[in-house]
């Protein structure tokens, strides 16, 4: 089946109350009608969030100074900005999700890894959100009106949270649009508005435990400031590598002729304005480190507890509504994505069963890992941990871009989906293994070798003098293997589009013909000469 136009005329968007009809089938041309500033909206109102400024106290808690954490929360956001937006352009191009696109690369059955991923990407993402608004709101209801802080005011506070999320995401793409274009301006102005309440108490030159003019007390020996700097700034680093497998969920509603500069321009940009949550919980984090240091105890961390301490009583309603909007913001682009690829595995759930499905699982660890095993402390470990699965996964993916010069086949693509079998993306009995082996092999690496101070040391973690290497090991481990191998055991010819391959060789091998439910006779006849794609 070939690509529809993308020169197709287009109809008015649906009705926000109207449940979005469509899984991870490629959307027709007529219904793709967002823009590259809508992709900003999303992402961006995803991350300008509370859960954000908590990733944001972390070189605090670290031990840097606020300069220090500074250059550390610049370096992590622009890295993982340039990592995460060339994800951006698998949507355009196939008007599907990035995970359905991993078929191209991983296989028609490889490409549950990225649907794996994401789901544990969500649930941890989701879950950083939900405990942290609903802390805030707590805290500051408890500040206002005097509500007791006791474990039925958590529960409500987080299932407020959790059922507002999981409602937007039944409804869908453009329900969640609408909720993160208010979440973007009314979530900025409130950060804005703390600036100001934190103005007077706010000293740039707090010290950290590196500095010399670190307190005698709590300084810490040199040779531990650059690992406590780059597990900082890696940390800060996996809040936007955290979106590259859900970027497609968004942009496969952008048409296939909007300019791909615009669409990873749009993605690029709304990781760099996420500084501004960032520096907010770098800033706040610095003066409760100050005024009131119990709430920055790296055995016990309390972020959202010492901001509320500090907090002018007037601030107490903004950060409530900050709370309430960013923790609806981030849970919808974490849920909505993982929802939507998980009626892909399993095709007989429709996109609402699985949202619902996968929304349940996702609260249920929530209230577990919160009052049963006491999980929030170590979430973040867990986060960084994905993300270093993940980026090797996104590495795969854009090598995989570039190699195929952007030329896709969308019928080949959505095989799995459609319980079928063979077609250009088959490889052998489903997995394309130089893809998959590229990807274990650096993710592997990448967890031995992860040293999070304080959190979690890999077997290997200690061999960089203290230094965690593992994210940009398991970048090039990737790139590397995944090139050798694409050079050593060129994949099909029939794969790549009518160019031709980039960098790579390729074979003339037979490609099976699609069978299964659905499957045409033109699907059988094309496989036939599979030298011509």
């Amino acid at each position: 089946m070939p690509p529809q136009s993308p020169d197709s005329p287009t109809a008015p968007p649906p009705s926000l109350t109207e449940v979005e009809p469509y899984g991870v089938e490629r959307i027709p041309d007529a219904d793709r009608t967002a823009t590259p500033l809508d992709l900003f909206r999303v992402a961006f109102g995803g991350a300008n969030t509370f859960s954000t400024c908590v990733l944001g106290a972390f070189p605090i808690l670290f031990g840097l100074s606020f300069w220090q954490g500074l250059a550390a929360t610049v370096l992590g956001v622009v890295a993982g900005a340039l990592i995460l937006c060339p994800m951006a352009v698998f949507g355009p191009v196939n008007g599907t999700n990035n995970a359905v696109s991993s078929s191209a690369h991983l296989g028609v059955h490889g490409r549950v890894v990225g649907s794996f991923l994401s789901l544990l990407t969500a649930v941890a993402f989701f879950s950083i959100s939900v405990w942290s608004s609903g802390d805030a709101l707590v805290g500051g209801a408890h500040r206002l009106f005097g509500l007791q802080r006791g474990t039925a005011s958590y529960v409500v506070a987080y299932a407020l949270f959790a059922g507002l999320v999981l409602a937007v995401c039944v409804y869908g793409f453009r329900f969640m649009l609408f909720v993160n274009k208010i979440a973007v301006t009314s979530a900025t102005a409130l950060f804005l508005l703390g600036a100001i309440a934190f103005a007077g108490d706010f000293d740039p030159s707090y010290a950290g435990a590196f500095t010399a003019s670190a307190d005698a007390a709590a300084k810490a020996p040199g040779s531990a400031f650059w690992p406590s700097f780059i597990g900082a700034a890696l940390i800060v680093l996996s809040n936007p590598v955290s979106f590259g497998a859900f970027l497609g969920d968004w942009s496969r509603y952008i048409p296939a002729g909007t300019p791909r500069r615009r669409v990873v321009g749009a993605a690029f940009l709304s990781q760099i304005a996420t500084l501004l949550p960032f520096v907010f919980g770098l800033a706040t984090a610095s003066i409760i480190a100050t005024k009131a240091p119990a709430y920055v105890d790296p055995a016990a961390p309390d972020f959202v507890g010492g901001l509320l301490a500090i907090s002018p009583g007037w601030f107490f309603l903004p950060v409530c509504l900050l709370a309430l909007i960013g923790g609806l913001s981030t849970g919808t682009t974490s849920l909505y994505g993982t929802g939507l690829d998980f009626s892909s595995v399993f095709p007989r759930l429709s996109r609402v069963r699985a949202t619902l499905l996968v929304g349940v699982v996702s609260i249920a660890f929530i209230f577990v890992g919160r009052f049963g095993l006491d999980l929030v402390r170590s979430i973040s470990t867990f986060a960084t941990m994905i993300i270093t699965c993940t980026t090797p996964w996104m590495v795969v993916m854009m090598l995989g871009f570039f190699t195929r010069r952007g030329w896709y086949d969308p019928d080949a693509l959505q095989v799995f989906n459609r319980r079928q079998r063979g077609g250009r993306y088959w490889f052998a009995h489903g997995w394309n293994w130089r893809g998959m082996t590229a990807w274990w092999v650096a993710a592997v690496l990448g967890v031995l070798f992860t040293n999070i101070p304080g959190q979690f040391v890999g077997p290997l973690g200690n061999l960089a003098n203290g230094v965690d290497i593992s994210l940009p090991l398991s970048l090039a481990v990737a790139a590397v293997l995944f090139l050798t191998l694409l050079r050593l055991f060129p994949e099909p010819r029939a794969a790549y589009g009518p160019e031709g391959a980039r960098l790579v060789p390729t074979a003339e091998v037979p490609v099976p013909a699609i069978t299964g439910p659905g499957a045409s006779t033109t699907d059988r006849e094309e496989a036939v000469d599979s030298s011509v794609p």
